[in-house]
């Protein structure tokens, strides 16, 4: 039996390669899952067609025809016609940027408010601390949608403001999630060094514990985009989003639940394009809590 010894360069240069970067191997892991991966790639392809909808969008999506009423979808019209002879195809298309501008527009304002204001709790401590943590608690106490339709039914029907809505109803998440992710890393030693050097308060929050943070916050707004683009729907469903004759998937189900058994094509698209863009983005928020977590080895 022959045993082979390494030489002393192959050792050499095996020690002297440097570790990969924490970026680099969080990349590795999320590559290594198929069903993120295809997730990123439905992601990827919603973007383009609502980045694109002019170009690609085969009608003008809110151009009636009283000769097309709810035709089956044909080479014409591949996903067949509403029930104003309006080309479904063009209103999925157009209906992509309404609901994956409410996800993002969304989550980014939650993310404004609840980010800043749960690493102000974490790193104060105290009665700041106590007083924020009891307005997330009653604001968690309401279920999500029923908030988010209360302040759409307040500020008036419109996409904006059921944006609004939405981001607001969602900061509580983003709150507690920031809070916990900051007192954990506040008593780093890295933070502890920080403090002893003479660093203010808010330097070291900035400098130190929020880039730290950064992690759990990705994973929760990539699963946030989806639980946003439902509430959108749901709002425009009721009346509360999007306004016609401008199209969302929301409002063509509401549309279409009326001719449920004369035209099911007019609700199986549009709730298609839900149910792909929804479950893409909670299979990349899946990706990227494994290729995050650092307990993975």
């Amino acid at each position: 039996m022959s045993v082979t010894v390494a030489s002393p360069q192959t050792a050499s240069a095996a020690a002297a390669k440097p570790p990969s970067s924490p970026a680099v191997l969080a990349f590795r892991r999320f590559r290594g899952r198929p069903a993120a991966v295809a997730g990123l790639i439905v992601v990827v392809l919603f973007i383009l067609v609502a980045a694109l909808a002019p170009w690609i969008a085969p009608d003008d999506p809110i151009k009636t025809s009283w000769t097309l009423i709810r035709k089956a979808p044909s080479w014409a019209h591949w996903m067949g016609t509403d029930e104003n002879g309006r080309d479904v195809a063009s209103r999925v298309i157009y209906g992509a940027r309404a609901s994956l501008l409410a996800g993002l527009l969304s989550v980014t304002i939650a993310a404004g408010i609840g980010v800043p204001v749960g690493l102000i709790a974490g790193f104060a401590g105290g009665p700041v601390d106590a007083v924020i943590s009891r307005i997330v608690d009653a604001m968690l106490a309401v279920p999500f949608l029923i908030l988010a339709i209360a302040l759409a039914a307040f500020l008036g029907p419109s996409l904006e403001n059921a944006m609004i809505a939405i981001g607001v109803t969602a900061a509580p998440i983003f709150m507690r999630i920031a809070r916990a992710a900051t007192m954990d890393a506040a008593t780093n030693e890295y933070v502890e060094a920080a403090r002893a050097l003479g660093n203010p308060p808010w330097r070291v929050a900035l400098r130190h514990v929020l880039p730290n943070i950064v992690p759990p916050l990705m994973v929760q707004a990539t699963l946030a985009i989806a639980a946003a683009i439902i509430a959108e729907a749901s709002l425009s469903f009721l009346g509360l989003g999007q306004q016609p004759p401008s199209p969302s998937w929301g409002s063509m189900l509401n549309a279409a639940q009326r001719f449920l058994t004369q035209a099911p094509w007019l609700a199986i698209f549009p709730g298609a394009a839900i149910f792909l863009a929804v479950l893409s983005f909670n299979l990349v928020g899946d990706g990227l809590r494994d290729a995050l977590d650092p307990r993975r080895k």
